[in-house]
């Protein structure tokens, strides 16, 4: 039997209604991506529609002299950590490695597993860190005018004690930004683990996180000239965000168990 290319384009066109691409046009402007776009629509409204169905109605609309396609989310470079310099940053006291973690963190079943890294910003002088949920993918972050341990373990607290009863274990990176990582297991009551050297895959959500926050400050960012209000609607802009390894639902859903209206009723 063959396969009716012209049927197959015009089912595209009808299933792009007016409604169907007021609805486009709303996520994208939230910074969805075609298939983030697609599966949010399926799932919230119950749209079948096919994420390259969403790409030829952008570039449509730009061979049309539209300006949609600004609004396709640039993948940008991730800044590449110098784990050949971990020697000489010397061991943290009292480590416990990841080695150690119970299997059941792996299995993200649960949620309080956390992962914890830092971004850093221009000049290297000040950074954010960034906790990332296991199983939900919500992200929490704080802004540091330095990278000084004390300075870290202060903001790492401050905004975690929002979640302080939902935190059972921090993964955290070799930096000896988290050298009072004991302070840290101390007040928020959980076990710390430390991934090992050299092993970024064992943070993969945490580092992918920071990549999808460098898309909103990219490399050499000024973070301290940022207000807070940017910052944070940059970061619920990736809570609110849905996720395809997630269904396509929100961390935000997943991690307070509400459900949100993303699209126009």
């Amino acid at each position: 039997m063959k396969f009716n290319f012209r049927r197959q384009s015009s089912f595209k066109a009808r299933k792009l209604t007016r409604e169907v691409t007021c609805w486009i046009d709303k996520l994208l402007n939230d910074d969805f991506s075609p298939e983030q776009i697609a599966g949010r629509l399926a799932f919230e409204k119950k749209v079948v529609l096919y994420h390259e169905t969403i790409y030829q109605y952008i570039y449509r609309d730009k061979a049309n002299g539209g300006e949609r396609y600004k609004r396709l989310t640039r993948a940008c470079k991730k800044y590449k950590k110098r784990y050949g310099s971990y020697d000489k940053r010397g061991q943290l006291v009292n480590r416990v490695s990841i080695g150690e973690r119970s299997q059941v963190v792996d299995l993200k079943s649960r949620v309080g597993n956390w992962e914890g890294d830092t971004v850093i910003g221009k000049g290297r002088k000040n950074a954010f860190v960034t906790m990332v949920e296991r199983k939900t993918l919500y992200t929490v972050v704080q802004r540091i005018e330095s990278k000084h341990a004390e300075i870290t373990a202060d903001a790492l607290l401050e905004c975690m004690e929002p979640y302080k009863n939902r935190v059972i274990t921090i993964t955290l990176d070799n930096g000896k930004e988290f050298a009072q990582h004991e302070r840290i297991a101390q007040e928020l009551e959980a076990d710390v683990y430390f991934a090992h050297p050299y092993s970024s895959w064992e943070q993969g959500i945490n580092e992918n996180t920071n990549g999808l926050l460098r898309r909103y400050f990219p490399k050499g960012t000024d973070f301290m000239a940022l207000s807070e209000k940017e910052i944070q609607a940059a970061v619920d802009k990736l809570n609110h965000r849905p996720r395809k390894t997630r269904g396509y639902k929100t961390p935000h859903e997943l991690f307070t168990g509400q459900p949100e209206i993303l699209v126009a009723a």
